[in-house]
């Protein structure tokens, strides 16, 4: 088994290694003076069993580009299997045709990624589940929540949990991490939102007082929706608000919006590489997501159920 790592996330791709136990394969990914991406694999790597580790998150078609030219360079050195192992799939908020004339992006990049060489491919969380049927190769998607609430139990056992879907989209979501807290209950803000980049917190379903409220979502961008949910949740008396989101784009002024919100933390996984202002706010915090990654690599690689990683 090899263990290669594109730049977008390294610090991701040296955890699972070191978790594996095994070193990352040596590389040089540069680019030439106009720009091309240009990858060279320092290794022998005929017949072996490769994984890729690469999130395509800004500078998403930087990243993108890695990461197929890399799957390019491993198939012509006569890798035995290639897996694509994506963290984060960019684009994959273009699932549907929103209007005519519109294109399907994410199954695009999932033709892109099946075209350039890659055998299977493995995730986390995928906006929607039905992405994995955009790839004509077999696809795991891992779920985030297993993480989540091992960590919600460790750091707040004692409260009054009620999962909370930030809009109407998100149930399934928010159901599969309230089983995972002994069927904590379950409520959802229904929002509208006016335009793009904006959304104004209507109403909520279920009652949230004296409550201590766990906003899950698989993506927090500009952090709007989350911030507007928070603050309709306090005012109807909830205990706390905190928020967990497998993918932490962050993109404009999130950061700084999370920070002057109501919610009391925002817990991301690392699924998306460091953001310098995350450091800088004390109410944004990692979780790694490196040991469910590297879990599901080794059993991809000894060919063992990767079923159980779901419970």
């Amino acid at each position: 088994m090899k263990l290669i790592a594109g730049n977008s996330n390294l610090p991701l791709a040296t955890a699972i290694a070191a978790y594996l136990e095994i070193p990352l394969t040596q590389a040089n990914v540069r680019r030439f003076a106009d720009e091309e991406i240009f990858v060279e694999i320092l290794e022998n790597v005929r017949g072996e069993d490769v994984f890729v580790v690469q999130s395509t998150s800004f500078p998403v078609n930087d990243n993108l580009m890695e990461l197929l030219i890399m799957i390019d360079a491993l198939k012509r050195a006569s890798a035995k299997r290639i897996t694509a192992v994506l963290p984060y799939f960019g684009y994959a908020r273009q699932d549907r045709k929103p209007g005519p004339r519109t294109p399907i992006s994410a199954k695009l990049v999932a033709n892109l990624v099946t075209v350039a060489g890659a055998d299977r491919v493995l995730s986390v969380d995928l906006h929607a589940g039905q992405i994995q049927g955009f790839f004509d190769i077999p696809t795991d998607n891992l779920w985030g929540a297993p993480v989540m609430s091992a960590d919600i139990r460790s750091r707040f056992p004692d409260k009054q949990w009620m999962v909370v879907s930030p809009d109407v989209g998100g149930v399934v979501r928010a159901r599969s991490l309230a089983k995972r807290l002994d069927n904590a209950p379950l409520a959802i803000v229904d929002k509208r939102r006016e335009k793009a980049g904006e959304s104004e917190v209507m109403n909520i379903i279920g009652e949230v007082e004296g409550r201590f409220c766990i906003l899950i979502d698989d993506i927090v961008d500009s952090a709007g929706t989350l911030c507007n949910a928070a603050a309709a949740l306090k005012a109807a008396g909830a205990e706390d608000v905190v928020a967990y989101c497998t993918h932490g784009v962050l993109s404009g002024g999130a950061v700084a919006r999370v920070d002057g919100s109501t919610l009391a933390e925002l817990v991301i996984t690392d699924s998306i590489g460091n953001h310098a202002v995350i450091s800088e706010s004390e109410k944004i915090r990692h979780l790694t997501i490196a040991p469910l990654l590297a879990e599901a690599i080794r059993r991809i690689a000894d060919e063992t159920s990767v079923s159980s990683l779901f419970d």
